[in-house]
Order: structure tokens, then C-alpha cells, then sequence
């Protein structure tokens, strides 16, 4: 089957367009600067070369409406007719606790994903803007729904609660949700694939850790803690999200600087984390090079950054009574050797001992813990696209 998957955004939209029968991805990219000046659609050929196409594109049906265009189109194209799209996988960032699995789109499913909208504001408007965009371009296409915080609704009471009055749960369901459920879905189930291992028979712990990380705990399949909470602000230090912080710090700076509520949530969403600690940038690469020059603050932003993951990783190995693969995904996870290795550091007492040969690798699947240790530790590049494709396709099969 040929599954379109996207990714809306505020102001993009991520596409992919698999064939997942044959395994292969027939056409991917992205719109940028939708209702902005200079928008554009950033296309990635078959043999990896990129091509820039520039337009007005003012709202997310322009958008989508520009990217069905250039996949069936003679220059760019790999279909010749829409009617080869057999359905539509969207990211759907929020589903409360309406949603513990992906799900075919009704009009019960658009109302209950409206409803949504309070706890994740500037996601499920956009999610929502694809879902209406592809109604109105492809009537007749089926849709399918995979959430974010789908994964984690099996977390126990005593894990997603906050120490909060009940009744504001009650009233606002507020409680921990979690995020990147499809991600740490796909690596952990991919893991043991890869090490030829049963699923559903493991205590596993995956690092999602990009410019937004999180980590979750998974015992035999299912997620029963993960790192983010009600927004995905909790937490890991992030590229410019603060993770945890103490309540009373922020109402501390309210009453200090004198700001309000929407103030305090741009600090911590966009002027934290690794950039608000090193001063220097929410890019990992442009944090190495200022180590390098030997900037104090970028060092002590790296081991805050790394500190911070593997106390994470202890915690979850207690709430797992142990732990037997531990899985590292995202762009810093795949990619950051360092990062990798400062971690693992000191956690040998849990059986986790790295080989810095095996850990050299970028990108790729790799086991990188030796093969003796009792904890098998191992890279799996996430694919959340091909997930979602998956997804649509059990449903529509079913």
C-alpha cells in the first residue's frame, strides 16, 4: 500500500510517502514559512540530492495542496494519479486520555482531538489543519490518527499523577501525559528486533534525545513512565526547553521581573535548556566547537545535558526492577558519540559497560555496549513516519 504520512506543524509541514509493501520511501520532504514571507518546499530526490522550490503558501491546504503537486508531478514525481494514495497517516501531537491508540478519522474522532486543543495549543490546531486540508483535497482517502501520547496511557496512576489537588485533575486533567510515544514505540520494539530478543519480555529504557528529548521506561511492551509530563516541557534538558524546574523558581522570577504567565512559558520553552545554559546555542554541534574553545559555560551546559540523562536512566531502572536493553535514538542519540559515552560513565554497577570501538558509530543500528555486558545497549535511528504508515495500514486492514 502507498500511505502518505504527515507532520503539520504551525508554520510546516513534514511529508513522506512510503510504499510499505515494498519497504521503500517514494518521495519525502517538507513545506517551510507557511503564511510567512519566503515560503518553500524542500524535496529530497532518490539519490539524496535536495531541491529548494519556492511559492506562496499561505495556509495549510496551499501547503498540502503544493506537495501533492510535486509528487505526481513529471519532473519530481514518483505516481502518476492521487488515486495511487491509498490513505493518509497523520502525527497527531495530543489525545489526552480520549486516545490509547491510533485510531481511523470520524467526525467523533476530529471533535475529541478539539478537544484536546487546551492541552497542547499550538500542536493540535495544525494537526488538525492537515486532517481538514486532506478531506477537502481527497475526499474519499481515508485518514488515520496516531498520537504522540498514545503509547504512554498505559502508565500506572501513581506514575502520571502530580502532587496537585485531585480536583484539578478532575476538573482540567491535569496529570503527566508524556510525548515521542511513536518513536520510543518503534526503537523499542526495533531494539529487539535487532538483537533478536522477545519484546514483550524485557525491561527497556529508550532515549529519544533531539533538540526535544525524553526518556521512558518499558516493561514487557508496554510504557509504564516516561520523562515528559502534561506539556513537553518536563524532563531532560532540551535544546531550549528547561526540563525540570521547581515550581517555586518560576513564581520566584514572576514576582522578580515582574511577568505573567505567557512570559514565563517562552522562557522555559524557548529560551532554556542547552541554549539558556551555555549562552551559546540550542545546537549540539555549536556547543562541541565552544567546549573546544574552551567556553566554561558550554562545559558546564554538556554535563548538566548528560547529568541529567543518566539520572533519568537510574530512576527507570529502579521503577523496572532492572533493566535489560538500553536504547539510544534522536538526533543527539544517534549521532553524538560523547554524549553516548558520558552517560553509560559510572552506570557499569547496573551491567552497562560501553565498547568505545562499537560506539564510534553514527546513524546507524549498532550494539555499542560489549557483548558480554549484561545490559545490551544499542543505537536504533528512529522512524516514526514509517510507524504511522504502519498504523494506517493494521487499521485499514482491520
Amino acid at each position: 500500500m502507498k500511505i502518505l504520512v504527515l507532520n503539520c506543524g504551525s508554520s510546516s509541514i513534514k511529508y513522506k510517502l512510503l510504499d510499505t509493501d515494498k519497504k521503500e520511501t517514494l518521495a519525502q520532504g517538507g513545506v517551510e514559512k507557511i503564511g510567512l514571507t519566503g515560503s518553500f518546499l524542500k524535496l529530497t530526490l532518490p539519490n539524496g540530492e535536495k531541491v529548494v522550490l519556492e511559492g506562496e503558501i499561505l495556509e495549510h491546504q496551499l501547503g498540502i495542496e503544493y506537495i501533492l503537486g510535486v509528487i505526481t508531478s513529471k519532473k519530481y514525481g514518483c505516481i502518476s494519479s492521487l488515486s495511487e494514495i491509498d490513505a493518509v497517516g497523520h502525527r497527531v501531537v495530543h489525545g489526552g486520555e480520549k486516545f490509547n491508540s491510533s485510531v481511523i478519522i470520524t467526525d467523533e474522532v476530529i471533535q475529541k482531538i478539539i478537544e484536546c486543543i487546551d492541552l497542547a495549543p499550538l500542536h493540535n490546531p495544525p494537526n488538525l489543519n492537515g486532517i481538514y486540508a486532506v478531506r477537502e483535497l481527497m475526499p474519499n482517502v481515508p485518514q488515520v490518527g496516531v498520537f504522540d501520547t498514545a503509547f504512554h496511557q498505559t502508565m500506572p496512576d501513581y506514575a502520571y499523577m502530580y502532587g496537585l489537588p485531585h480536583s484539578l485533575y478532575e476538573k482540567y486533567a491535569i496529570r503527566r501525559y508524556g510525548f515521542h510515544g511513536t518513536s520510543h514505540r518503534y526503537v523499542s520494539r526495533r531494539a529487539c528486533d535487532f538483537l533478536q530478543i522477545p519484546y514483550e519480555q524485557q525491561r527497556i529504557i529508550t532515549c529519544h534525545i533531539g533538540n526535544g528529548a525524553s526518556v521512558a521506561a518499558i516493561k514487557n511492551g508496554k510504557s509504564v513512565d516516561t520523562s515528559m509530563g502534561m506539556t513537553p516541557v518536563e524532563g531532560l534538558l532540551m535544546g531550549t526547553r528547561s526540563g525540570d524546574v521547581d515550581a517555586g523558581v518560576l513564581t520566584y522570577i514572576m514576582e522578580k521581573e515582574n511577568v505573567g504567565a505567557a512570559a514565563i512559558s517562552t522562557i522555559v520553552n524557548k529560551y532554556s535548556g542547552m541554549l539558556g545554559a551555555s549562552g551559546v546555542s540550542s545546537d549540539m554541534r555549536e556547543i562541541e566547537a565552544a567546549i573546544k574553545d574552551g567556553n566554561e559555560k558550554a562545559v558546564l551546559a554538556m554535563k548538566m545535558y548528560n547529568y541529567r540523562i543518566k539520572k533519568y536512566i537510574g530512576a527507570y531502572s529502579a521503577a523496572l526492577g532492572g533493566v535489560d536493553v538500553l536504547v539510544f535514538t534522536g538526533g543527539v542519540g544517534e549521532n553524538q558519540i560523547t554524549t553516548r559515552k558520558n552517560v553509560c560513565e559510572g552506570l557499569e554497577f547496573m551491567g552497562i559497560r560501553i565498547n568505545d570501538e562499537a560506539n564510534q558509530s553514527r546513524g546507524e543500528e549498532q550494539l555499542i555496549s560489549d557483548k558480554e555486558a549484561p545490559v545490551k545497549v544499542v543505537v536504533i535511528p528512529t522512524d516514526e513516519e514509517y510507524m504511522i504508515a504502519m498504523d494506517t495500514v493494521n487499521l485499514l486492514k482491520k
